[in-house]
Order: C-alpha cells, then sequence, then structure tokens
C-alpha cells in the first residue's frame, strides 16, 4: 500500500465523518473567543479530503505509482465524497433534491461502465471535462455549505450546481463515447472471432466426417473386390 493510495482510503474515511458534522445542528467549538458552528467544521473537512484528492494524483504520477487499485478506487472515493455531501445538504434544506439525483445518478452511472470496461480488462481514465465537473462539484458545495450560515451564498451554490448539473451530463456523454469505443467495439471484436473459430471448428468437424466417410467407403470397394476375387477363385 503506496501513500497515494493510502491518501485514497483517507477521502474514504472522511465520508462519515462529514456527514455525522453536516448533519448534527447542535456541534459548537470555542476557540479563542470565536464560535466555530457544524457547517465551518464540515466545510474543513470537506476542504481537506478534496486536498487528498489533489495530492495522491499528484505523488502517483510525480512518483510513478500509479497502480490499477489506485485509478479504480480514486473515482469512487470522490463519488463517495461529492454524494455523501450532496445527500447531507439536502437534508439541511440547502441544495435541491432533483439536482442532486440528477448528479448522483450521473455518478452511478459512469461507476457503471467504468466497472463493465474494468471486467473487459480496460481502464477508462479520468477526462478533462471530467476534471473539470469535478472541480465545480467542490465549489459548487463548498458555496452551500458557506450558505448554511450566510444566505447571501445560497444562490452563488445554486448557479454552480446548475453548472455542475451541465458538465456533469457533458462529461458523462463522452465517457460514453470512450467506453463505446473501447469496450463495445472489443466486445463485438471476440464476437466476431468467437464465431470464426466456431465456424473454423465446423469446418474441421465435416471434413473429418468426410474423410471418415471416404475411408469407409474405400474400405467397403476394397471388401467388395476382395468378395469378388474369391467368388472368381476356382475351388479346390
Amino acid at each position: 500500500m503506496n501513500l497515494p493510495n493510502s491518501l485514497t482510503l483517507a477521502r474514504i474515511f472522511f465520508v462519515p465523518l462529514l456527514v455525522a458534522v453536516l448533519v448534527q445542528e447542535k456541534i459548537l467549538l470555542h476557540w479563542n473567543g470565536a464560535v466555530i458552528s457544524n457547517d465551518v467544521i464540515a466545510l474543513a473537512i470537506f476542504w481537506i479530503a478534496a486536498a487528498t484528492d489533489l495530492l495522491d494524483g499528484y505523488l502517483a504520477r510525480r512518483w510513478q505509482q500509479v497502480t490499477t487499485i489506485g485509478t479504480l478506487l480514486d473515482p469512487i472515493a470522490d463519488k463517495l465524497l461529492v454524494s455523501a455531501a450532496l445527500i447531507s445538504l439536502v437534508q439541511v434544506q440547502v441544495v435541491p433534491g432533483w439536482l442532486v439525483v440528477v448528479i448522483v445518478g450521473r455518478e452511478f452511472a459512469v461507476s457503471g461502465l467504468r466497472s463493465i470496461a474494468a471486467a473487459e480488462g480496460y481502464t477508462i481514465q479520468a477526462s478533462e471535462l471530467g476534471k473539470t465537473k469535478t472541480f465545480l462539484q467542490v465549489v459548487a458545495i463548498s458555496l452551500a455549505l458557506l450558505g448554511i450560515r450566510h444566505p447571501g451564498f445560497v444562490l452563488w451554490a445554486h448557479g454552480s450546481m446548475y453548472l455542475v448539473v451541465v458538465f456533469s451530463m457533458w462529461s458523462a456523454v463522452a465517457y460514453f463515447n470512450q467506453f463505446w469505443r473501447r469496450v463495445d467495439v472489443a466486445v463485438k471484436q471476440r464476437g466476431r472471432q468467437e464465431l470464426l473459430n466456431a465456424e473454423r471448428q465446423r469446418r474441421k468437424v465435416l471434413i473429418a466426417e468426410y474423410r471418415a466417410a471416404a475411408a469407409e467407403r474405400k474400405a467397403q470397394r476394397a471388401a467388395a473386390r476382395a468378395a469378388r476375387a474369391a467368388a472368381r477363385r476356382p475351388s479346390a
């Protein structure tokens, strides 16, 4: 387990902590005379978790520790963090539920495509659109968290969420096209290859049957000639 993968796992463990802090309205911390409410704590947790996303990818590339499990776990960790934050924001009535349904549904759809691709031996890398969408999600969720105690941020949060929906759908189409080119075409090629192999096998069976039938006819003709020769041979 290298450090980039450990950071990815740490981001997953931040998810229940974020939800617990965000949905609890009675968490207050006092520090140097300042009162820190639960939304500020949740924002700090979210930013720390989002920072691990940037750090693990940077370290993996810099140290050449890009692994298959890291490539698969990283988007799962991102989706868990974003989905948990959005659903919690619906709970505290800051973000419309239908926006969250669209965004989270898109995340499940793309995860399904990635799973199918992985089963076929392919890894679908994150595209630039997907990275832009993730950045916009961080901005939108941060504005929504600030909007819990400061209503002036709510309008900006909603505008950012609409932008996230646009980029989510756009990147989902891009992922589907990538999936279709790499996986669906490969599956069809494998299907055609299997048909060709089946046809070759069928031809081999037919040739073997033809040769067996020819050998049997040859044996029958030889036996007939032997019988006729025996019949013409004078008896002693």
